[in-house]
């Protein structure tokens, strides 16, 4: 029996603190999603312990008092900062303790948009093209030839945080109300990039030697704006109800397709023993990659719930399977 520490954020746990958005713990996990994952521990015949968020993880290490673990696993977000999915494995690697799922480069470089989309660029993998925007002011010197509608959303968020409604723009004026309002609210730079109309797809990639890519989900979206429905939801509509559609046929050349980019991002990354792909169709159907997820939710009503349900087994079973070959790659690694 293993003993397997968590680390994690739970919602409704961040001080917040005047002027910071509404959405500022979106990305911070229920407490569905630790029970699953503790039910999948119990399930491979190991011991799960709840270490806390990475505060909690500093101040157990720095006293001595870090329970002795064979394993951890990180959920953590963090808060305020492009690098803050690493802190935990960082703290982890510092006291010696093997983490599931992938290390502090990886998570810093796919939580940063633009560098996650350089890497995949050099890699030939198919992405959609932006410009980072610190300030208002830029938008004078920067090339967005692409011309309208465009999408703008922070450099490194999850989750959607700072998407929704309005960040589909259609002119200048618009472009210029939703770059103030990301670098003021999110502090941090604005990603503008070419609105895409086409079918938004996920890819949810496990394991290793090799990984493999799970069922392809169609993401549905909010009718009149085509911007994903998870990202807008949140906002209040004006007019009821958000309605939604799924407009994509995924076929099984398109699958096929979707799957073979999805292992390639998650290759080209360095990612380890799970994330998630998503990708956009362009106009002539082809598949543009948007951003990739190595701290995806395992919470019930996430991908992980969806894809076990597509497979008729509990939600803790394909959690057990999953965490299952990310010990068995520690394991070899020894």
């Amino acid at each position: 029996m293993l003993t397997i520490g968590l680390v994690y954020d739970l919602l409704g746990t961040l001080a917040c603190a005047p002027g910071d958005p509404a959405d500022a713990d979106a990305e911070f996990e229920p407490e569905a999603t630790l029970v699953a994952l503790e039910a999948a521990i119990a399930r491979l015949g190991h011991r799960p312990v709840r270490i806390g968020n990475p505060h909690a993880l500093l101040s157990a290490a720095g006293k001595g008092a870090l329970p002795e673990l064979d394993a951890a696993l990180n959920i953590a977000e963090g808060f305020g900062s492009r690098n803050r999915e690493a802190w935990a494995p960082v703290l982890l690697e510092m006291a010696a303790v093997p983490c599931l799922g992938s290390d502090a480069l990886t998570l810093s470089t796919c939580l940063d948009k633009v560098w996650a989309k350089e890497r995949l660029a050099a890699a030939r993998i198919p992405v959609v093209p932006g410009v980072s925007i610190a300030s208002v002011g830029e938008l004078e010197k920067v090339d967005l030839s692409w011309g309208y509608p465009m999408f703008v959303k922070p450099r490194w968020e999850g989750t959607a945080k700072g998407i929704g409604p309005l960040s589909k723009v259609a002119d200048a004026s618009a472009l210029a109300a939703a770059v103030a309002f990301v670098t003021a609210s999110y502090s941090q730079p604005a990603l503008v990039e070419p609105f895409l109309e086409g079918a938004e797809y996920t890819v949810t990639v496990v394991g290793h030697a090799p990984p493999r890519a799970l069922a392809v989900l169609q993401r549905a979206l909010e009718r009149e704006t085509r911007i994903g429905l998870h990202a807008v939801e949140r906002h209040r509509s004006p007019s009821g109800p958000w309605a939604f559609e799924v407009p994509g046929h995924l076929d099984a050349e398109l699958e096929r397709r979707l799957a073979s980019l999805g292992l390639a991002a998650f290759e080209a990354l360095e990612c380890r023993d799970f994330a998630r792909a998503d990708f956009r169709l362009d106009a002539a159907g082809e598949p543009q990659f948007l951003e990739i997820n190595p701290l995806p939710t395992f919470a019930p009503d996430g991908s992980f719930g969806i894809l076990a349900e597509l497979e008729g087994r509990p939600h803790e079973a394909l959690l057990a399977d999953v965490l299952g070959e990310a010990l068995r790659r520690l394991e070899g690694a020894r």
